[in-house]
């Protein structure tokens, strides 16, 4: 920042830095020491907030008129008058009679210079004012001001102060120095530390903003309508996962939170929309780890008379204008590897990059038992070996062959019984036509011309549903009011869905998803100190493993033991009798 070099100088200047060795830190302060700290920090700055009061400044008005954002004031000509801006302080150095501010906001910073003299017409008000300032300001307080546009010395674009107003007392302390970009899990839970101190962050999450508005325009200007679809269903289908299970107390009924919004916006076709599109929170109670979260959101789209041919070149199409629109490139370093977004997109068959890396022809097993004694005869490991043949492809493919894949490339090219919502191939029956999109080995989105025979739709539907009875809890519900919608006609549609987080993580270099989500789901800090809370959970487990029952048990036991379950009171604690 810069500055006059003249008078005494008292710095006060937060310094964050991005992802440094816990050992370059300083020595952190045992926990109740540092919220003692914290405790007299907070005192000082409420004694400041009183005297401020006490003055009749109004710290917290109810709004403040800038003419510019700070990064426009910063690219402003020296010697522009009646510029106000106005933003965090996340730095301050008092030097004599002239005080240097910077404040910041997610676009930029700016550098105010505040004299003592320059405050008011009269020379002891404007006194007054610069104590104000030299005392009563604080890193992380929010300050409006107007003023002129000059340099200093050292060429710093700044503004000399006229009038300032505050717009709202911090009474934390900011993080320590370098805490929180250190600490992954508190970034997570104090993501607006982590915006506010991490240059790197917000320019992960305006990435992530600038490609959603690229994706949003793009799909408006070739004709499709943006759609809501609910969240809460009866049945949970889309795709192939557990879902969460709720109850509806007003209709007193189990209820699915959506998996994938896929069979609503289908039914929209059904109702005559020739393209429609949906930014969809959707959520699956399945594995963790740094590639899937629970709660995600989702871009789906469904095109009228398009085959999944059409929706590849429109894809590679899209996702390159809006690569470039939001990277300004289409080549993007990740880690070590350079994935180059340019030009076409090689095309692979899900069996040849299976056959290629385990040895294993799918094609040669039409069970699911012949296929898992070839994947045991090879000692290939898979998490779930009791699963259905659809699954277990699945599984060895994401096992052996999706690691390899490093540059954008389409698999196509699945198997029926992997794809129960895609359209058979009219050149083989037993696959559909289907492709994924697989860049750094991440599935980045999935496709295909979408089934629209009810007849062929309600008899996969069933198999869906014969391998949920059998305790495949990732299999798709018998949905009688989709099988019905279809009934009344559909056209030819292909249909696109792609993981809007698992996209930004790509584009961003981010080794988790957690990192591009702005607040991600995390245990309670400390576990839980409350076990009425732990209690709740395991009624909402044991709810969850029933909804796995559904179809497997006569409709009166189930919906008795749902009612029974819903109905639990947990005892609540006595209270302690207070000491006399």
């Amino acid at each position: 920042m810069g500055s006059e070099r003249t008078g005494r100088s008292a710095d006060l200047v937060w310094s964050p830095r991005w992802a440094g060795s816990a050992s370059h830190g300083p020595i952190a302060p045992p926990r109740r020491r540092r919220r003692a700290v914290s405790n007299e920090y907070r005192q000082v700055r409420i004694e400041k907030l009183t005297k401020l009061r006490d003055a009749g400044v109004a710290v917290y008005p109810d709004r403040f008129e800038r003419s510019h954002t700070l990064a426009e004031a910063h690219d402003l000509p020296e010697g522009q008058e009646g510029v106000s801006v106005c933003g965090r302080v996340v730095a301050k150095r008092v030097m004599g009679k002239r005080t240097f501010v910077k404040l910041q906001d997610m676009d930029g910073s700016f550098q105010l210079m505040i004299s003592r003299d320059d405050l008011h017409e009269d020379v002891e008000q404007s006194k007054q004012l610069y104590t104000q300032v030299k005392k009563l300001i604080d890193l992380w307080d929010f300050l409006g001001a107007s003023g002129a546009t000059m340099r200093t010395k050292t060429g710093e674009p700044t503004l000399d102060v006229r009038s300032f107003t505050f717009l709202g007392k911090s009474l934390q302390s900011p993080p320590e120095k370098y805490k929180g970009s250190q600490d992954t899990e508190l970034n997570w839970r104090r993501r607006y530390l982590d915006l506010v101190t991490n240059e790197e962050t917000r320019a992960r999450f305006r990435l992530r903003t600038n490609m959603v508005k690229a994706m949003r325009a793009y799909l408006d200007e070739h004709g499709f309508d943006e759609v809501e679809t609910p969240v809460l269903c009866n049945k949970a289908s889309g795709a192939l996962a557990r879902p969460f299970v709720a109850h509806h107390n007003s209709m007193n009924m189990p209820v699915v939170m959506r998996i994938a919004p896929e069979t609503y916006l289908k039914r929209l076709i059904v109702a005559g929309y020739d393209r429609v599109y949906e930014f969809a929170r959707c959520f699956r109670n399945e594995g963790m780890d740094a590639s899937h979260l629970q709660d995600f959101t989702m871009l789906e789209y469904y095109a009228s008379y398009w085959n999944y041919q059409d929706n590849m070149r429109f894809t590679r199409e899209m996702l390159q204008h809006v690569i470039q629109q939001a990277c300004g490139t289409l080549q993007i370093q990740r880690g070590e590897q350079t994935i180059d977004f340019g030009g076409e997109w090689p095309i692979r068959s899900l069996r040849d990059v299976i056959k290629e890396h385990s040895g294993i022809d799918f094609k040669e097993h039409d069970t699911a038992e012949s296929l898992r004694a070839a994947v045991e005869a090879k000692g290939i490991e898979l998490e779930k070996p009791e699963a259905g043949r659809g699954s277990l492809i699945d599984q060895l493919y994401k096992k052996t062959a999706r690691q390899k894949l490093i540059q954008p490339t389409f698999i196509v090219n699945h198997p029926t019984d992997l794809s129960p919502l895609a359209r058979k191939s009219d050149e083989d029956p037993a696959t559909v036509d289907r492709f994924q999109l697989v860049v750094d080995t991440w599935e980045v989105l999935n496709a295909y011309s979408e089934l629209v025979d009810p007849l062929d739709q309600r008899e996969r539907l069933e198999q869906q549903a014969a391998l949920r009875s059998e305790g495949d809890d990732e299999a798709m519900d018998l949905d009688e009011d989709y099988l019905l919608a279809m009934e009344h006609g559909m056209p030819p549609i292909s249909g696109w869905g792609m993981g809007i987080d698992r996209f930004v993580a790509l584009l961003s270099d981010s080794p988790n998803l957690r990192d591009v989500v702005w607040f991600p789901l995390l245990k309670p800090e400390g576990g839980h100190e409350d076990p009425e809370r732990a209690g709740d959970e395991l009624i909402t487990e044991w709810r969850a493993q029933l909804a796995g029952l559904q179809g497997q048990l006569p409709a009166e036991v189930f919906s008795h033991l749902d009612q029974a379950l819903a109905g639990i009171e947990l005892p609540h604690p006595a209270s302690e009798p207070e000491a006399e």
